[in-house]
């Protein structure tokens, strides 16, 4: 390999978007225990609110997110009674002295909703929950789905925030991949959001596509740079069909090498960072002013199960089949099987199956690893005031890893263990290094570039 940090530190690693990882929840954390956890969130939590709409009109073939496809619309009607039975039973349990500072729709495909069932649904979120008046509200779109009414009805619920996926504008491309959408559509979309003051717009592109060529994406990044968005996101290509059966619709062949991948996401970045965005962690970019640019500045920078964000909520809490919560005690996901989520939504509200409850030893390394993944390092002096007792454990593992790395990725500098300017890129294996529960063989996961 040209590169050969590549060829050591590109193996198989989580994302990270939480610590411990999901293949480690365990039965353990039922509804019994998060009906206990929700009783404990008071008026000194901020909350920050996700919800999963896990039905397509079509089903890309790229994708890894919960959803399914579906022509009809009767199993969402059916789906969103269930929906608000746990929005009001969580609520209940949830004191209302606690406020919500942010609301996501994510899917699958949100705005498949009919405008009227968009209205609803978020009623049915202010009749449960206390929402400050500057709370954002955020929306997955799919340009495919959208007409008058539905704009007219995403301005009534009060989305601040719009994200739209892209992957590619290659015909061929999107063709394999089964995502056909228009630099043309997708520009409608934005013009029509901002028209209704939408005042943030995302954007989400894909490298390591297949048929995918250094000009496709180069000439994606600079239409997409011509949109103006407040945010990109610059993903790799999660190929993971041991997980994702439809994922075997791609030709495997198709696919580009891991060092073309690592020579897409350098271009790409080096494009976005010349067209005037802010490099955020491993895979996220943004205007100067946005907000998130001013978190990653400000070193409050965060990372959740959406990703990188400002959300400083001390408690996110999901909803819908398969979505996970982060509550101050730990992890807890609903039942991913739509049909028997709706059965426990509908006989009793709450839906969890899973979770972990966080140990001290969690805790440290969650910390550890979520300033690697956003700030690059992390301080030993902050690590000792957090965890006193056992913060001494991770500083003797950082210096070793330091003293017996080769390759020139990390450093200890003073008093802090961060990574180099080669080993950003690789950020996700180095806080794989800290990762305790790896080792036990759980999960299998996408490649790290």
């Amino acid at each position: 390999m040209r590169n050969p940090l590549l060829a050591k530190y590109s193996g198989s690693v989580p994302r990270y978007t939480s610590y411990p990882t999901a293949p480690h929840f365990h039965e353990g954390v039922d509804c019994g225990k998060y009906t206990q956890w929700l009783g404990e969130l008071g008026a000194e939590h901020d909350l920050s609110l996700y919800v999963h709409i896990p039905y397509c009109d079509r089903l890309c073939w790229f994708c890894a997110c919960h959803t399914k496809h579906t022509l009809k619309y009767e199993p969402i009607t059916s789906y969103l009674e269930s929906l608000k039975r746990e929005i009001a039973k969580v609520g209940s349990l949830v004191s209302r002295d606690a406020k919500v500072s942010a609301l996501h729709f994510g899917g699958g495909s949100p705005t498949m909703l009919k405008p009227e069932d968009m209205i609803d649904l978020m009623q049915a979120f202010r009749a449960a929950f206390d929402f400050r008046p500057d709370a954002e509200i955020s929306v997955e779109m799919d340009p495919n789905d959208l007409d008058e009414p539905r704009y007219d009805a995403l301005a009534a619920i009060g989305m601040t925030r719009a994200s739209l996926g892209v992957q590619d504008f290659d015909p061929k491309v999107q063709k394999t991949i089964n995502r056909i959408q228009t630099f043309e559509q997708t520009r409608s979309v934005v013009d029509a959001v901002r028209a209704r003051g939408v005042h943030s717009v995302n954007c989400d592109i894909l490298y390591g596509l297949p048929y995918q060529t250094m000009e496709t994406l180069e000439a994606t990044v600079n239409d997409i740079v011509s949109l103006s968005p407040d945010r990109i996101a610059l993903f790799g290509y999660a190929h993971v069909p041991w997980m994702k059966k439809h994922q075997t619709m791609i030709p495997e062949e198709a696919l580009p090498d891991v060092e073309t991948r690592f020579d897409q996401m350098s271009r790409a970045a080096d494009m976005l960072v010349a067209a005037g965005y802010e490099p955020i962690g491993i895979d996220h970019f943004a205007k100067p002013d946005d907000r998130l640019a001013v978190a990653a500045r400000n070193g409050r920078l965060r990372r959740n199960f959406q990703g990188y964000t400002d959300d400083a909520a001390e408690a996110l809490i999901g909803f819908g089949a398969s979505s996970i919560g982060q509550l101050p005690q730990g992890y807890v996901q609903n039942m991913p099987a739509t049909g028997e989520y709706q059965k426990m939504a509908d006989a009793g509200g709450l839906t969890a199956v899973r979770g972990i409850e966080l140990s001290a030893d969690d805790r440290l390394r969650a910390h550890v690893i979520e300033e690697i993944m956003c700030r690059f390092a992390f301080s030993f002096a902050t690590v000792r005031a957090l965890y006193p007792q056992i913060g001494e454990t991770v500083i003797a593992e950082a210096r070793q890893f330091s003293a017996s790395n080769p390759d020139g990725i990390c450093e200890i500098s003073g008093d802090e263990f961060r990574l180099t300017e080669a080993g950003r890129p690789f950020a996700r294996s180095v806080a794989a290094v800290f990762d305790s529960y790896l080792a036990t063989g759980k999960g299998r996961h996408s490649i790290a570039v």
